[in-house]
């Protein structure tokens, strides 16, 4: 194996790993944004992290954060908390930070 074929292994292998960490990143993020409206809903215990899960799951639907946001959206809207979707996606940037935090304190 030549040195360009180590080094392009090496940089399939690094771009693989950052892929799965910011897969990581955002359905721990996710998970926890369930969590913020699930305390909003009212749910605590098993059911918010069973509602959480459901917004982890939410986000395999399209590409893109619009399906999770719609989903919360309509979730607080049908229990009559309405809430603007710049108001969610202002939330989950909130969250971010901390969930790469969780993520990469786990991977080390």
């Amino acid at each position: 194996m030549t040195t360009f074929d180590e080094r392009e292994k090496s940089f399939e292998k690094k771009f693989e790993h950052d892929q799965e960490l910011q897969f990581k990143v955002k359905a721990r993020r996710n998970k926890m944004l369930g969590l913020w409206a699930a305390g909003l809903l009212g749910k605590s215990g098993a059911d918010a992290e069973a509602y959480a899960t459901e917004i982890v799951m939410a986000d395999f639907e399209k590409p893109g954060d619009n399906d999770v946001v719609h989903k919360l959206m309509r979730d607080l809207a049908a229990a009559g908390k309405p809430m603007e979707d710049h108001t969610i996606r202002k939330q989950a940037e909130r969250l971010l930070p901390e969930a790469k935090q969780q993520v990469m304190s786990e991977t080390h």
